[in-house]
């Protein structure tokens, strides 16, 4: 098994949000979730959809060249590869568009299904409460043990895993590659840019914080940014 498909139990909770450029916080109460142990891999990456966008190839470092959409894509692929029902409405593409034509449209055509039991992406409050692990502080450890980044990197990926979990047995979750949320960032201000987070191997270490917050276009692509699987459990 992949251990990208790793899945750990997330059990409900209640996370708190804050955002730095506009000086507001917010409260979401959670249910149940699960959320993979590691970002998606380039090795399953390539085995659902037969492509190796990477820039930094090798099997076991994170998929990174990916844009929201692609994860999506992604997500749906991999719960039709399981037998779980897909997560996420996606409209057919324009005139059979394929490439950056298909992306033209943006997230405007993609739905979630609350109710379907296929992989997703996770919200970004799934992500922070997730990150924390019951943690209160700016990491759930020392970021030398627990992370990738501009610090310890040598300004490259590194394999999934290598680096010390949180209490509740996630890796990664700080640097190595940005992660793509579900959430919209701010849709008055930038329109249907999605949420990032984590920080990744590029970054100093202030972006390296479980309460920070990036933004970008849904088909945006980059070396640094990847994603991870969750999945909605039953309360």
């Amino acid at each position: 098994m992949d251990p990208a498909t790793d899945m750990v139990a997330i059990a409900p909770g209640r996370v708190t949000l804050s955002d730095r450029r506009t000086q507001s916080t917010w409260s979401i109460e959670l249910g149940p979730y699960e959320l993979a142990s590691v970002p998606v891999t380039q090795a399953l990456y390539a085995a659902i959809t037969g492509a190796r966008p990477s820039s930094a190839p090798g099997d076991l470092r994170p998929v990174e060249g990916v844009s929201w959409l692609d994860a999506v894509r992604f997500c749906n692929a991999a719960s039709a590869g399981a037998g779980l029902a897909p997560a996420y409405r996606v409209a057919p593409r324009a005139g059979g568009a394929a490439g950056a034509d298909a992306d033209a449209d943006g997230a405007a055509g993609v739905e979630l299904d609350p109710a379907a039991g296929g992989y997703r992406l996770p919200t970004e409050a799934e992500w922070e409460h997730a990150c924390r692990a019951g943690t209160t502080g700016p990491r759930y450890g020392e970021l030398d043990e627990i992370g990738w980044y501009r610090g310890n990197s040598g300004e490259r990926s590194h394999d999934v895993g290598g680096k010390q979990p949180n209490a509740w047995g996630l890796y990664d979750l700080l640097g190595n590659v940005w992660e793509w949320c579900w959430d919209v960032y701010d849709a008055e201000v930038y329109g249907e840019y999605r949420v990032l987070r984590g920080g990744g191997w590029f970054d100093e270490r202030w972006s390296c914080r479980a309460s920070v917050r990036r933004r970008s276009h849904p088909t945006f692509r980059i070396d640094d940014v990847g994603f991870r699987l969750a999945r909605s459990l039953a309360p």
